[in-house]
Parts: structure tokens; C-alpha cells; sequence
């Protein structure tokens, strides 16, 4: 009989030899390694040691007579159950064969390296890692476990630990028969990342099932208090596109707080968590370079194994490299298929706490505040779990209920994980739930707007919609839509698309980066106090101007990425005069305008030698999307144009700082906003590449009515007579001259009517926003389809 096995011996064929863990770090040693994927060695007890050594100690009935009859839904007796069994598991003794075969194995690892040995003894079930379940956390791993008395200790509690109360009910819950699963302890070399860096990548985004990036967490030290939520880590997304053509295609970078790690403990065996310093916490745990390497990595997995895959990963602080420690299938988004559920609020109540929103759903339910495992049984099916944080333990009771919260964790941590695959909302990294919310009360937790997720007092009305993407029927036009947020890019980009007619590179600056550019560009010339709130905003970067102008491209990277290879129309910063001065630092620089709606703005802050420098940024950052990171299906806008001379000169400026029309396929697009617009549609549409009509300001300059102005309201209109003739003309001009014709303004979002009438005019495209996008493709297709009927 086989006790141990190398790992350089296994692969996913001997899933039930060694379970899923160990048959997949088998794999990647055997078939990876000489691609560059690094993966620390070692060994695996095999499934018939295991079944040996509940035979040997007369375990295997006592253990499935425990079992028979439990009811798992019964916290208590499970606890109760299950300490017992654990409790025989970790007394009984190893047979001494395997006793024998484990030291020898060790002896053999031990000879075999550099220093002192430290090893991780992690647990692998032979039912894990499936693609239709993932197991991952049901049972324990052990760190820094030195010597091998230690190590033949840890594997019966790794033994031990398949009769975790988590894995318990995982096994009911996912219908897997408890005799059927054996377990086998793999014994690794340990990585020193507590001296370094470590965390978990997905090959796809974890929320929206977008497929064609790579999502890294990260923090400093081993990666237990990441994977628990002990910590908000560092976040970051790789295009993968980018990454085969060699670029450094780092869409985004979300700087974490990282207030602990977790090292080696002092006495030199185990861990410990320690506080991080301020200078780790104001940095980011991995280099530009450590992410591309890892993203590397990470694709040359998914593509041995073709499939989604979850990996953890560390940095060894020693020599600097990335290794894998394992990879397991993505069980959740890989699943999702075409049919859309959307949630959507249609009501708002006082916010309570907000964090991470984790899910995309809404769930309603009283409020059952839990500080300990212990207090579990209190949680009742639709109620609401509010806790500091969650760990496998938790998981008897995670599934009763409606929605989660947690005052810590990030995007990758226990909570979000089960909470995903439980499809349930988690809002996690709340900060102060456990106090801001009161026991018994209800609320409802909305995951259904975008990045932050939201808790309301009450129940406040919502709707869901399901919708099946893959029939939507043809329609006449191009449908395109407006995107604000790149955070919810990759979901925007399920909808059906043919690319985004506005992206809106002020909202970037307003929800992103929150500073006046000047403030950036004069930063040595500030006040202290400016100058201290401006340095912890912009924590993580080389500078404040490289803040500024990296946050820009990665906006518009995030947009850019997520509906290639289809074009993403960038409007460069329309900001008012009044609109700049609320961005911190902003008052210093703006001037005060009775009516800044027509004003300093557009292109008009294009050519004023006041805002040349920070032009020449928003410049440069399109210039990095479109060069270094290869993303060339970004056009450039420019809004509020007055006079065909101001065209040319903000053409001129643009080509100054890089931006050609027609190098390298750019192309280059005019707001259609202004009735001189419409009206010289020849002499502006000669020096650009199409119109896109913003028909809110072309309404108000028309019928001049101040939109801000509740007074003249009823009289705004996109389809009064006088604005549909300037339509008209500009869209007959445009598909005269052969130049592209779209609108982005809010009218056809409002109006399906109006959309209507536009695709009657030979519009060729109509940018939308999200939430009207399936309404308005299903009106015009409606309205289609009885014209034929008619004919």
C-alpha cells in the first residue's frame, strides 16, 4: 500500500488518490514548471493512509453511526458531534508504516534544502475542488510547522479536521456522503511570505463573471488573514489580452489598508498577527512587475487546466519570487450562464453602513448580530448575518441566511466567497456594522449598485428582472451605452453592446480622484494642511501629478477593457467652473461664473493657458491606454465646442500632446451640443470623424432654458420642433459626408419614443444608459416588428 506520494509524481488523474489540493499542485509541478510557473515542492499522505488509520483505530463504523442521524441544521448538536469525532481523530495513532513512511518522506525534503525546513501541512479532500463544488476551507491548514514530530502531529490534526462542523454540512448541504470522502495531508515547503507579500488571483473578475482579466489581492505577510477577512487588501485587475502581447495592461489598482499580517511566531513555530507600519499600509504590497509575473502565471494555469481558476499565491521576501502554492477551479461565476437577473432599487431609505458590495442582489431581512460561532444557533433562515468577520465556521449557518455583513474583509475573503456561492448579498469591510445596526431590525442589503454596497433601515421597494441575452432580437440600430463608473464596466459589458458612446472622464476625476488637477500640478506650493490630506489620498503613487494622470488611465483602461474590441467614445473633462471648485484644493483655482452652464468649459478650458497642463494630463493618460496598454478601440471626444475656429485649435493642441486624428486609428469625435453645431454640421464634421449629439445642452441652448432651473423646467424638451430640426440636420449632414452619428444624451434613455424617431432619421448609434438599455433594445424591436407587420 502506498502512504505518501511526491508531488512531482501526481496529477489530476489521481484526484481520488490525494484529493483535489494535491492532485492539482501535482499537476502544476509536472506540466508547469518549465513554463516559469513556480510551485514549492514536497508530499502527499495518500486517501488509503487515511482509511488505514481510521481502520487501524477502529474509527470507520464509529464515526458513520456519529454521523447517521444528524441533523445539521441542529448548531449545537453538530458542535457537539463533531468535537467528539475530532476529538478521537487527533487521540488515535498513526499505524507505523505510515508513521515510518512520513519521517522518512521528511528526512528527504528536510536533506534537500537550504537552511532550516519550515513546512505548511494543508489539507486536501479527494471530493474538493470539483467544478460543480469547491471545498475549499473545510479543513484546516497549519503553518510554519517545523520539525517532524510537529509534522506527524499536524497531519492527524489536518485528519482531524474532516469533521470540522463547516465540513460537515458542506457535505449534506452539496449531497456527498461523508464515508465516500477520505483526506490526504499534503506536507509543502513552506514560502517565507510573511517577510514578503500574499493573497489570492481569479482569472476572471469575481463579480461579474467577466472573463478577460485577472483579479489579484494582495497583502503583506502569509495569506490566512486575507483569505479570513481579517484585512482589506490591495486589489488589482490585469488584462489578459495585453498580458499575451508582452504590455503592462494594469487596468486598476485599489490601494488597501493591510492593518495586519500575519509572520512567523517569535518562539519559531506557528503565527502570529502583528500590526503592519504606516509605511506599508500607505503602499502597495506587490510592484507593478510582482503583478505581471503573478498575472502570468495565473494565465498559463487557466489555460493547462482551460477553465476559470482560483489560486493562491505568495511572495517569498528572501529571493523575491512569485509562487504557487494551489489552484483550484472558480465554482461560482464559471457557472453563471446568459440569462440576466437584474436587481434593481426603486425606492431609497436612510443608509446604515456601507462597504464592498459583494453579489449584485438585494436581500431583505432583520438584523441577527453574531460575535461568536458559539451564538450561531440564534440565526434563523432570512435573517440578515451582521459579524466582524467570517470563517469556515460559520458556514452551517452562512446559507440560512438572506444577506451578510461584515465590519472587515475584502472582495476575496470567506465571507464574499460563500457568500457568492451561496448567491446570497454580502456587503463586507463595513467598518462599524456590528454597532451601526441594532439586533432584530430590518433592512435591506443592496449588492445592485455597483461598487459599494448599501444597507437601508426598512424595506424600501426593489424589482428583479430576468432577461435571456442570447435572444434579444435585431433591431435597426446600433445600441451603445453611457458608462460613468468603471467599477461596474465589466457588468455593464453583459448587457448587450455594441461599445459605450460616452464615457465620461469627469466622473472618473470627481468619484476617483476627488482633487483639483492644479492642486496636483502646484502641490509644493499648497499649505500643509492641504498638503497632508493631498499626500494620504494619493498614498501608493510616485507622485501626486502621477496620481492624477495613472488613476485617469486606469478608469479608462477598466471601461476600455471590459467592451473590446468594440469602441469606448472618451469625452474629455466637461467640468463646470463650479463643478471644479468642489474637488478638494478647486476653490483656489476657479473663477466665479454667474452662469457657469455657459461658461468656462469644454473646449474653451482646452485652450486657456490656464489649464494647459492639466489637459496635457487627461492627454497623457489616453495616450497610455491607447499605447502601453495596447487598448486601441478608444476614441477621443471633445464636448462644448463654440466656433469651427476653436475646433481647430483645440486639434492642434491635442496633436501637440500626441493625439493625431487618424494615427495609430484614432479617431476623433465632436460633441454636437451647441446650435452652431448643427448648423455649420459641414465646416465642423470636415475636421473630425463624426457628431455625437448631447442633446440635454443642444435643448437648453435652443430653447435657452437653463437645465439646472426648476422654474422652466416643464418647457424642456429634446423633442420640440426647434431641437429636432437641428437633429435633423446634423444627422442628414453626417450621413452625407459619410461620418459617424450617434447621440449620448439622456433624452432617448427617457424616452423610447424619441429613440424611436431618431432610428427613423437614420441615427447610427444611440447610447444608452444601462438601465435603459434591454427596455429601449425591446421597444424599438417591438415598434420594427409592427412597421412589418403593416407592410
Amino acid at each position: 500500500m502506498a502512504y505518501i506520494r511526491w508531488f512531482e509524481t501526481l496529477g489530476m488523474k489521481d484526484l481520488d488518490l490525494v484529493g483535489g489540493k494535491n492532485a492539482s499542485i501535482g499537476e502544476m509541478i509536472a506540466n508547469l514548471s518549465q513554463a516559469g510557473v513556480r510551485v514549492p515542492g514536497g508530499f502527499a499522505t495518500t486517501a488509503e493512509a487515511f482509511r488505514e488509520f481510521l481502520h487501524h483505530n477502529r474509527l470507520t463504523e464509529r464515526i458513520a453511526s456519529a454521523l447517521q442521524n444528524l441533523n445539521t441544521d441542529d448548531v449545537d448538536e453538530l458542535a457537539r458531534v463533531g468535537a467528539e469525532i475530532r476529538s478521537w481523530v487527533e487521540h488515535a495513532e498513526l499505524p507505523k508504516a505510515l508513521e515510518v513512511a512520513i519521517v522518512d518522506a521528511y528526512i528527504r525534503l528536510e536533506s534537500a534544502s537550504k537552511g532550516g525546513l519550515s513546512v505548511a501541512v494543508r489539507s486536501s479532500a479527494t471530493a474538493e475542488d470539483l467544478p460543480e463544488a469547491s471545498f475549499a476551507g473545510q479543513q484546516e491548514t497549519f503553518l510554519n510547522v517545523r520539525g517532524v514530530e510537529s509534522v506527524l502531529l499536524h497531519i492527524k490534526k489536518v485528519f482531524a479536521s474532516l469533521y470540522n462542523d463547516r465540513a460537515i454540512a458542506y457535505r449534506v448541504h452539496h449531497g456527498f456522503a461523508h464515508q465516500e470522502v477520505a483526506l490526504s495531508a499534503g506536507v509543502q515547503r513552506m514560502v517565507r511570505s510573511d517577510l514578503g507579500a500574499s493573497g489570492v488571483a481569479f482569472t476572471l473578475d469575481t463579480e461579474s463573471g467577466f472573463r478577460d482579466v485577472i483579479f489579484v489581492t494582495s497583502s503583506y505577510g502569509l495569506g490566512e488573514l486575507l483569505v479570513q477577512g481579517a484585512v482589506n487588501p490591495d486589489e488589482f485587475y490585469v488584462y489578459k489580452k495585453g498580458l499575451a502581447e508582452g504590455r503592462n495592461t494594469i487596468l486598476q489598482r485599489t490601494l488597501g489598508s493591510k492593518l495586519q499580517k500575519m509572520v512567523f511566531a517569535e518562539e519559531g513555530r506557528g503565527v502570529q498577527a502583528v500590526a503592519t507600519s504606516e509605511l506599508e499600509r500607505r503602499s502597495f504590497s506587490l510592484s507593478d512587475a510582482d503583478v505581471l509575473e503573478l498575472a502570468r502565471q495565473a494565465l498559463l494555469i487557466e489555460q493547462h487546466y482551460g477553465r476559470p481558476m482560483d489560486i493562491e499565491w505568495a511572495k517569498d521576501g528572501l529571493d523575491g519570487q512569485i509562487y504557487i502554492l494551489q489552484a483550484r477551479p472558480e465554482t461560482v461565476q464559471s457557472r453563471t450562464g446568459r440569462v440576466l437577473e437584474r436587481f434593481a432599487m426603486l425606492e431609497r431609505a436612510p443608509v446604515l453602513v456601507t462597504g464592498r458590495a459583494v453579489g449584485q442582489r438585494i436581500g431583505v431581512g432583520p438584523v441577527r448580530i453574531i460575535s461568536h460561532p458559539r451564538e450561531m444557533n440564534r440565526v434563523q433562515p432570512g435573517d440578515v448575518l451582521v459579524a466582524d468577520m467570517t470563517d469556515p465556521d460559520w458556514e452551517p449557518v452562512m446559507k440560512k441566511a438572506a444577506a451578510i455583513v461584515t465590519n472587515r474583509g475584502g472582495r476575496t475573503c470567506h465571507a464574499a466567497i460563500v457568500a457568492r456561492e451561496m448567491n446570497i448579498p454580502a456587503v463586507v469591510g463595513a467598518g462599524n456594522a456590528t454597532q451601526a445596526l441594532r439586533d432584530g431590525d430590518v433592512v435591506t442589503v443592496s449588492c445592485a449598485e455597483g461598487d459599494t454596497g448599501r444597507v437601508y433601515a426598512g424595506t424600501p421597494r426593489y424589482e428583479v428582472k430576468r432577461i435571456e441575452l442570447d435572444n434579444m432580437p435585431p433591431i435597426p440600430t446600433k445600441i451603445m451605452m453611457n458608462v460613468a463608473s468603471p467599477e461596474r464596466a465589466f457588468s455593464f459589458a453583459n448587457l448587450p453592446n455594441a461599445g459605450v458612446g460616452l464615457a465620461r472622464l469627469e466622473f472618473i476625476i470627481n468619484n476617483t480622484i476627488g482633487i483639483h488637477p492644479k492642486a496636483l500640478l502646484q502641490f509644493e506650493q499648497l499649505p500643509e494642511d492641504l498638503k497632508a490630506e493631498i499626500t494620504r489620498r494619493t498614498a501608493g503613487y510616485k507622485s501626486p501629478v502621477d496620481f492624477y494622470r495613472e488613476k485617469l488611465a486606469e478608469g479608462i483602461s477598466m471601461i476600455a477593457a471590459a467592451f473590446a474590441p468594440h469602441p469606448v467614445i472618451v469625452r474629455m473633462s466637461d467640468f463646470k467652473s463650479n463643478e471644479y471648485a468642489h474637488l478638494l484644493g478647486g476653490s483656489r483655482y476657479e473663477p466665479k461664473e454667474e452662469n457657469p452652464m455657459i461658461g468656462f468649459r469644454g473646449a474653451s478650458r482646452y485652450r486657456s493657458p490656464e489649464f494647459a497642463e492639466a489637459f496635457a494630463l487627461e492627454c497623457q493618460a489616453i495616450r497610455e491606454v491607447r499605447e502601453e496598454k495596447g487598448l486601441k478601440n478608444v476614441w477621443v471626444m471633445i464636448p462644448f465646442v463654440r466656433t469651427v475656429g476653436e475646433a481647430r485649435q483645440v486639434i492642434e493642441i491635442l496633436e501637440k500632446n500626441g493625439l493625431k486624428r487618424g494615427e495609430d486609428g484614432l479617431r476623433l469625435i465632436m460633441m454636437c451640443e451647441v446650435p452652431s453645431n448643427a448648423i455649420l454640421a459641414e465646416r465642423f464634421l470636415e475636421l473630425f470623424d463624426g457628431f455625437s449629439i448631447g442633446s440635454n445642452d443642444l435643448t437648453q441652448l435652443t430653447l435657452a432654458l437653463d437645465r439646472d432651473s426648476g422654474l422652466v423646467a416643464d418647457l424642456f424638451s429634446e423633442q420640440d420642433d426647434a431641437v429636432k430640426f437641428l437633429l435633423e440636420r446634423a444627422i442628414s449632414t453626417a450621413k452625407k459626408m459619410g461620418k459617424y452619428i450617434g447621440i449620448c444624451g439622456q433624452g432617448p434613455s427617457d424616452h423610447p419614443e424619441f429613440a424611436l424617431w431618431l432610428v427613423q432619421q437614420g441615427i447610427e448609434s444611440i447610447s444608452l444608459n444601462p438601465d435603459s438599455v434591454l427596455e429601449t433594445w425591446l421597444y424599438l424591436a417591438e415598434q420594427q416588428n409592427a412597421l412589418v407587420g403593416k407592410d
